[in-house]
């Protein structure tokens, strides 16, 4: 019985790799047409230089590039290998999603689903935002949107959250309102108004302890790379979105672990909670009476 619970186990996640590069496909398809405001159903993938429509046995995700040798079929012509990219990106990233949730564990199912199809989001926002410096508005309700459905899916029992309701709420605002000052005192020259919906729509989802150290780890990662963009281009202009998407998925995955150690750190945890150094934080904080009345 464990053997077969085992290889079943196996298949189940063999197959969230592969159906997650099948989703690869469509984001690629969703990161270059959405800047154009191009539909992404009604037209088929074609050749960008020749123009020749890709046939479907062309079109098998990670497969069919590397079969092709990176190449057109009717032209020759060199196809970008970032196809692939965005394509093994979504796959390897909803795996490690997977094994994080413990896909096959008990109530985990649907936190795994909601967190992969946030990922991908993430995906299209990161190369989007760095192609084009914009970021689409219907990726961002579309992230706001499974924030709500989280919500409410655990009004009507069908999965519990890591904390209470209004963490959530809360979290929109939490990181959203610091960046909005920023980017309305510096007139948008130092944070852009779709790095601000990206961080209100994220605390939705992930809740105020979480948002904030997704935003820390954005704008720590961000510091980085564009001092590393500042030197090799001499260019200080840089898109804050892809950063900023690299720390709602660290906070997605060990965000808890984060605001944990942080919280032990500083001893902040005994500040709020009273009890100590803390190895994790209670799934409904309460906090100590006097600081309760301001959440």
């Amino acid at each position: 019985m464990d053997l077969q619970y085992n290889i079943f186990v196996a298949i189940m996640y063999i197959f969230l790799f592969l159906f997650g590069a099948c989703v690869g496909s469509f984001l690629n398809v969703c990161i270059y047409r959405l800047p154009k405001g191009e539909s992404l159903t009604k037209s088929n993938s074609h050749c960008m230089t020749c123009g020749t429509p890709i046939l479907k046995r062309d079109l098998i995700p990670i497969v069919s590039w590397c079969m092709l040798r990176g190449k057109c079929r009717a032209c020759k012509a060199p196809i970008s290998p970032r196809y692939t990219v965005v394509e093994l990106l979504n796959a390897v990233g909803w795996l490690v999603i997977g094994l994080r949730f413990d896909m096959m564990g008990s109530g985990a199912g649907m936190k795994c689903i909601l967190t992969c199809l946030v990922f991908s989001a993430l995906v299209v926002v990161f190369f989007m935002d760095w192609d084009t410096q914009l970021i689409s508005t219907g990726v961002l309700i579309y992230i706001a949107l499974i924030g709500v459905l989280q919500i409410v899916l655990s009004i009507i029992g069908n999965m519990r959250l890591d904390c209470s309701i209004k963490y959530y709420i809360i979290g929109a605002f939490a990181a959203g309102v610091p960046l909005l000052l920023i980017s309305v005192i510096s007139k948008e020259r130092a944070m852009g108004m779709g790095d601000v919906y990206l961080m209100a729509a994220a605390g939705l989802f992930l809740g105020v302890h979480r948002v904030i150290a997704a935003l820390f780890m954005g704008i720590l990662i961000g510091a980085v790379a564009g001092l590393i963009l500042k030197h090799k281009s001499g260019e200080s202009k840089f898109a804050f979105g892809p950063w900023l998407s690299i720390g709602i998925f660290i906070a997605m995955l060990w965000g808890w672990d984060i605001v944990n150690a942080y919280m032990n750190l500083t001893g902040l945890g005994e500040i709020l909670y009273g009890d100590g150094v803390i190895t994790k934080l209670p799934n409904v904080p309460m906090l100590n009476p006097v600081i309760h009345l301001f959440f």
